[in-house]
């Protein structure tokens, strides 16, 4: 067993959420593993939190009152400013819904999907972001690096994700960070949760175009959907607005490539000498 990093609670919002969290399982007698079971993210996780090594996300805190029988804010409240996404706000009601699914279906015509991103990658798209300041784009990496928790609990979401296959040619950072990008989505699609299909230039397909989106399916039959923009994005909730994303998705993923031959692409592109003009 690790043994416990003594934290000072001052040291950082990280630290005192999870010097926190420690005295407070601690208290209720629990082991990390047994406190990752109640709330549906695995002892790891937990223990990461706790050393402050991992940023807590809200759905944590909020399943750890409910456990733990806590009073509603009592981890909430210490949860660190980084907790979100701040340079994308319309983002951050997403985040839980997220958090909370069972599948997500996303399409992405122009760049990789959070969810799959390296930090370098993320870091050159959100330092394109008009008036944005460098601890803006560096809390906004660490935020997003840690979404990808939901794929380290016991029982992670399913992702399928369909890309267009504009994405593998884009520069985005330079040659070196996108080829890195590139590595690791054929990394990633080893996991038994991660889909990646490449969709085909060739398919010619239109419906879409007009911007990526995800959708989530979330555990007793409902789902929510999050469409970006470039103004600010939206959740989407109702039965009528899901199905048109719905069938726009399947009509991306029909001609989509099997991910045995998508990871086959991607790897052909890597292995091409590529210089931008």
């Amino acid at each position: 067993m690790r043994p416990a990093k003594e934290l000072n609670p001052d040291a950082s919002a990280e630290a005192r959420f999870g010097y926190e969290l420690r005295q407070l399982r601690l208290e209720a007698g629990l082991t990390q593993g047994q406190l990752g079971h109640k709330i549906g993210f695995s002892a790891n996780l937990v223990g990461s939190v706790e050393r402050a090594v991992r940023t807590p996300t809200e759905a944590l805190a909020k399943r750890c009152e409910e456990r733990l029988r806590l009073e509603p804010g009592r981890l909430v409240d210490l949860l660190p400013v980084g907790k979100r996404e701040p340079m994308l706000k319309t983002f951050a009601p997403w985040l839980d819904i997220e958090t909370m699914a069972r599948e997500l279906w996303t399409w992405e015509p122009t760049i990789v999907p959070g969810l799959l991103q390296t930090p370098e990658y993320a870091r050159a798209i959100l330092e394109g972001k008009p008036g944005v300041t460098g601890d803006q784009v560096e809390e906004a990496v660490r935020s997003r690096m840690a979404r990808k928790e939901i794929f380290q609990r016991d029982s992670p979401p399913t992702l399928w994700a369909v890309l267009d296959e504009s994405i593998l040619y884009r520069p985005i950072g330079g040659e070196s960070i996108t080829r890195n990008q590139l590595s690791y989505l054929v990394e990633v699609a080893h996991s038994p949760c991660i889909t990646i299909q490449i969709l085909p230039l060739s398919a010619c397909i239109t419906a879409g175009l007009l911007g990526g989106f995800v959708i989530a399916h979330m555990t007793g039959g409902s789902s929510a959907a999050f469409v970006d923009s470039p103004v600010s994005g939206k959740v989407w909730g109702k039965a009528a607005e899901i199905e048109i994303l719905h069938l726009r998705y399947q009509m991306c993923r029909a001609e989509a490539l099997p991910q045995s031959l998508s990871i086959k692409k991607i790897e052909e592109r890597l292995e091409q000498g590529w210089t931008w003009n």
